[in-house]
């Protein structure tokens, strides 16, 4: 217990002690309650001064070598009294947020067609291969049409008798050896058969398929010899002349996003290589469920490196938002929130600074400040409003450079 107690004593010394020392004005609040120490300030202030020796000098016109003029009084920093604390700055910079977006998308081809057999029936040949190029209107598979060209012949007979009637009725008509009604009947006669020649036209017509775009010719998913039913997928065209990249950015951006705006776009599949494009179409709703909003670019892609259903990464690039950045090391923490300590004249200044951003090489803030103004970063737990500090390293806020300590020399 007497060991615990000695311990005790021995802790709160020290802590006395240590007070006394490093907080600013401790001598004064002690001298202020009465109390008067053995050592420090106070003692060299009750210690009258030697006599230098002078004629006439009377002892009322003597000063304390602890008074303001001494060496050891409050300001200098030998006393117990306000000391100058010595700090290492850093430059305030600008810096820039939430200028480039980025986000993932999937490309489509700009154009693409499902070809499918618009009727049954059994499959004769097929006449492109997968990959290739083809043009719009390109025979790409025929189906048997034999009944189809039979009904077609019969169509056209049917319509040179219709017609050669219609001829012979006119004349008789034109006579008035005939009836008005018998001219109408062959009239319509006539164009009955030619309505009919013209459906067994068309059904003759879709005995072959045909590409209805331009592009690259997919998988064939059918074999000729086979019966294809009706609508029955036979392959797919896909122009990829320029590719469709559709991607979703967040609702704070829909504002600032406008078509034709520039976009830059990497392939994950093709690393290394960028490719430039704009925006061609921006949805009307933002999605309620994950509060975004669907964009579509249009990249060109001219020597077809690119390929529907791709992965891409989008960039996009916004004016953006300036903001003072600050060594990590500077943030303090009050009750009125964060702050710095700004270096000005030889004293250091409290400023204000609302964090925005945590970076590794910096915090970006809201605050009073400009580029190149010196904020300390070491000594900063010592200081106090207005306080006199002593620049070791590091700018000064004015772009002069700090005056280095002296070195002496033998």
């Amino acid at each position: 217990m007497i060991r615990q107690f000695i311990a005790s004593i021995a802790v709160l010394a020290a802590a006395a002690f240590a007070w006394l020392y490093f907080a600013p004005g401790a001598p004064q609040v002690l001298s202020n309650a009465g109390i008067v120490l053995p050592f420090g300030p106070q003692a060299e202030a009750a210690t009258p001064a030697p006599q230098t020796g002078g004629q006439g000098q009377r002892p009322g016109n003597q000063q304390a070598a602890g008074g303001p003029g001494g060496s050891g009084g409050p300001g200098r920093p030998g006393g117990f009294g306000a000391r100058t604390t010595n700090v290492i700055t850093t430059g305030v910079t600008l810096a820039r947020i939430n200028d480039t977006l980025a986000a993932i998308g999937e490309g489509t081809p700009v154009r693409s067609v499902t070809v499918a057999a618009t009727s049954g029936g059994e499959l004769t040949e097929v006449l492109v291969r997968p990959g290739q190029i083809v043009e719009a209107g390109a025979t790409i598979a025929r189906f048997d049409a034999a009944a189809e060209q039979i009904e077609f012949d019969r169509a056209q007979l049917a319509l040179e008798d219709a017609r050669a009637t219609l001829t012979r009725t006119e004349g008789l008509a034109n006579n008035n050896v005939v009836a008005g009604t018998a001219l109408t009947a062959a009239q319509l006669s006539a164009a009955n058969a030619q309505l009919a020649l013209r459906n067994a036209e068309m059904a003759l017509t879709r005995r072959t398929i045909e590409s209805p775009i331009g592009g690259k010719v997919g998988l064939i998913r059918v074999t000729p010899g086979n019966y294809v039913p009706a609508q029955t997928t036979v392959t797919s065209i896909d122009d990829t002349s320029s590719i469709l990249i559709d991607f979703w950015v967040p609702e704070r951006y829909a504002a600032q996003i406008e078509p034709g705006m520039p976009v830059t776009v990497n392939a994950i599949a093709l690393p290394g290589q960028s490719f430039a494009g704009d925006i061609s179409a921006i949805d009307t709703r933002i999605d309620p469920a994950s509060r975004t909003l669907q964009v579509q670019a249009e990249i060109p892609n001219p020597e077809g490196a690119l390929r529907a259903g791709m992965s891409f990464t989008v960039s996009l690039a916004f004016p953006g938002e300036e903001y003072p950045a600050v060594n990590p090391l500077a943030i303090l923490w009050s009750a009125q929130g964060s702050y710095v300590w700004k270096y000005l004249d030889g004293k250091a200044t409290r400023v204000m600074a609302e964090i925005i951003q945590r970076n590794s090489d910096g915090v970006l803030v809201r605050s009073d400040l400009k580029p190149g103004d010196a904020i300390i970063t070491e000594g900063i737990l010592q200081l106090s409003e207005g306080a006199t500090v002593n620049l070791l390293e590091g700018p000064d806020g004015t772009g002069a450079t700090p005056p280095q300590p002296s070195v002496a020399t033998n």
